[in-house]
Formats: structure tokens, sequence, C-alpha cells
């Protein structure tokens, strides 16, 4: 059995440096993680959707979805779960919902780091 592909989940946005910018921040986790991807919810591709057609085309029947938000708002506690049942239903697959990455502490104490680094790098 294969492991699940991971699907790194932004919001989207139709201006491409916001696109080029997350990607950027997704790559070493791309580069680290086997079989994860990037894929926004709307306004830009790839979409979920695109992501588990071509997982399925490859054989992939389980998905996990790492939202790379701050918090569970109405994206994460109604939109994405309407789309996942709806993916479900039309693919097949099983897809599971992780929590957003905000809720994780080790994105404070990441957060925290940078903003050391940023204090030492600032001429006093």
């Amino acid at each position: 059995m294969s492991s699940p592909r991971i699907i790194l989940l932004a919001h989207g946005s139709s201006d491409k440096r916001w696109c080029e910018t997350f990607e950027k921040l997704a790559a070493p986790t791309l580069a680290s993680v086997d079989n994860a991807k990037v894929a926004y919810m709307e306004l830009a591709e790839p979409s979920i959707d695109t992501i588990i057609m071509e997982g399925v085309a490859e054989g992939i029947t389980e998905f996990t979805i790492v939202p790379l938000f701050l918090a569970a708002g109405r994206h994460l506690r109604k939109d994405v779960p309407a789309m996942i049942e709806e993916l479900e239903k039309a693919h097949g697959v099983s897809i599971q919902l992780a929590p957003p990455i905000g809720e994780n502490p080790l994105l404070g104490e990441a957060i925290r780091d940078v903003v050391m680094l940023q204090l030492e790098e600032t001429p006093a």
C-alpha cells in the first residue's frame, strides 16, 4: 500500500506574485516529503480537483490535505469539507483534512525565530 498523496493547500490568488511567494515557501516541504503537491482552494492552479485527478491517474486513492492556513475559519470549517465530500464521491477516493498549520505550536516558534533574526539584523 502506498502512502497518501500530501496536498499542501493554500487559499490561492489571481496575483501570480502571491503564488510564486507561496510556492517558494512550500519548496522545502515538497523537496523533503515524497508524494507532496501544492494545490489552491480557488483563484489559482493547480486546484484540489486537478491534484486529485492526477493522483487517481497514478493509482493513488488516499489523500491528506494539509491546510497552510493560520486558523480554521469559514473556508476550513465549511467550504473545504464540502469540496472534499464532492471529490470523494466523484473520484472514489479517501481524503483526510489535517488541522491548519497555524494550530501547531511549532509555527509559533518559527515565527519567533524569524522575528529574532530580524531584530539581530536591524541596526541599533
